[in-house]
């Protein structure tokens, strides 16, 4: 099958380096790199994260969007400008994958949303969690009713961040809720769609003269039960105890760690309990050795080529992104 010929555009939206980008290039078989654009000055404001891009193309975002043999782009600018140049991208007329979880603006993500539905484009967006092998075996279990009705989720997604990161989260609502705890919200969704009512809790920690929310925290209440998503980036140890817990009339499922690094990507460790006594330890498995990246952007190449249809749908896209916007709220 004939490559999809692909650009993109910014060095990485978060702060761990290039690896949409590492992806694109390792997974030859599937893409033909066209090049890239460092916008928004990124090249001077990031110039350590511009080695991985050496001997490639540097192109102009516009040479990017008017080049009609680029049928797909990655949209990996900062943050905030992300749907600024997913909708320049999709008026293009080319397939998307952004990182998540889009810029700060309302009116901008529907107005992305409203243009990849119109035009039929692929849409994806950064959500490692969803190619997690456990985390996708828990969604079938919960999918075809192995633990019964649903009444909780707990999720987790901490780590120790220095203090000018911490402080950098101020340029977003509800600060880490936004950054990370938007992956939260995305299996909370998944698993249990629209809440009744929403409770944001985030805040901030206040060491080291932090003033910004690096304290992330909101209730979900359901119908039959309340869940949560917190995030810390203030937390020794914490990424060690990521974790997601589901809570079912007929069993449970503990993924924890929810990814720990090893040699040649992560694993995920899921414990599976059915039996109702106190006791009972349950099932306990440990994932194979994945990279958080390599099947996120397969699947987008799959989905380019219609091998299949996304199970995130745009209406889903743009209904998980207005519960992160009002679960950024901040505290009551």
């Amino acid at each position: 099958m004939k490559k999809i010929k692909i650009a993109q555009i910014g060095t990485s939206a978060h702060s761990h380096g290039t690896e949409i980008w590492n992806t694109l290039l390792k997974q030859a078989d599937l893409f033909e790199v066209a090049g890239y654009a460092f916008p928004e000055n990124e090249r001077v404001k990031f110039p350590d994260r511009t080695k991985a891009f050496d001997g490639y193309r540097e192109m102009t975002v516009d040479e990017i969007l008017n080049d009609p043999e680029i049928e797909a782009v990655t949209v990996e600018t900062e943050e905030i400008y992300l749907t600024k140049y997913a909708i320049m991208v999709a008026k293009a007329g080319k397939h998307i994958h952004m990182e998540k979880p889009g810029g700060v603006d309302l009116a901008g993500f529907k107005e992305l949303i409203g243009l990849v539905k119109e035009k039929g484009l692929t849409f994806t967006t950064g959500y490692m969690y969803r190619f997690n092998p456990k985390v996708r075996e828990a969604l079938a279990k919960v999918k075809n009713g192995e633990l019964g009705e649903i009444y909780s989720v707990e999720a987790h997604m901490d780590c120790k961040h220095p203090a000018d990161i911490r402080q950098w989260l101020d340029n977003f609502p509800g600060g880490m809720m936004f950054f990370l705890g938007c992956h939260l919200i995305d299996l909370i969704y998944r698993i249990q769609g629209e809440p009744e009512e929403i409770i944001p809790l985030n805040c901030s920690t206040g060491y080291d003269g932090v003033t910004a929310d690096d304290y992330g925290m909101v209730v979900f209440k359901y119908k039959n039960g309340v869940s949560f998503a917190k995030t810390c980036a203030n937390e020794i140890g914490g990424f060690s105890r990521r974790q997601l817990v589901i809570c079912g009339t007929k069993g449970t499922i503990e993924i924890n760690p929810l990814e720990s690094f090893a040699e040649g990507g992560q694993y995920a460790v899921m414990n599976e309990k059915y039996d109702s006594a106190w006791e009972a330890s349950g099932v306990i498995a440990k994932s194979e050795i994945y990279d958080r990246y390599d099947a996120m952007i397969k699947n987008f190449a799959d989905l380019v080529r219609g091998k299949y249809e996304n199970p995130y749908s745009y209406d889903y896209e743009l209904g998980l992104y207005e519960l992160i916007q009002k679960a950024c709220g901040g505290c009551n």
